[in-house]
């Protein structure tokens, strides 16, 4: 079973980079089959108050999967968060891992400076494909493009 494969079903469920699965909310028999698929990380942008339909960090840590979260919210968007993210996806680049919201329009705008800094892309290229993959907003777009452009 591919990365797509095992998470298919979830909102705009995307693989951007032939290692790194977005999506929004995956279930928690999708995580199952994407540890299946070689999965072994989960990044969470959620914040832990958010309602969910299981105990997200409890399951993953009966697959035997690492979770992370970084709490990613409107409003309090801070470079420091940025980083946090940043610093779990560059931890875990080239290995399959799982970056997630609720809709993956947080996890859009988390990885535009990463489109930009780590794979080379322009910024039309790199809001391009994290629009593809879930990104709606303009707050978090202008967060991505700000911290980026403020970096370069």
């Amino acid at each position: 079973m591919s990365l797509l494969e095992s998470i298919a079903g979830a909102t705009n469920a995307a693989v951007p980079l032939p290692w790194l699965a977005t999506a929004g909310q995956p279930s928690a028999e999708q995580f199952a089959a994407a540890r299946e698929a070689g999965v072994k990380v989960v990044i969470d942008l959620r914040d832990p108050m958010e309602p969910r339909p299981f105990d997200e960090a409890a399951t993953l840590a009966a697959l035997d999967m690492e979770y992370i979260n970084v709490p990613v919210v409107s409003g309090a968007l801070s470079d420091a968060v940025m980083e946090q993210v940043l610093a779990a996806v560059r931890a875990h680049a080239g290995e399959p891992v799982i970056l997630h919201c609720a809709s993956a329009n947080r996890v859009g705008g988390a990885l535009i400076p990463y489109f930009i800094a780590d794979e080379g892309m322009d910024e039309q290229a790199a809001v391009d494909a994290a629009m593809a993959i879930g990104l709606r907003s303009a707050e978090f777009m202008e967060w991505g493009l700000d911290y980026a452009r403020r970096q370069g």
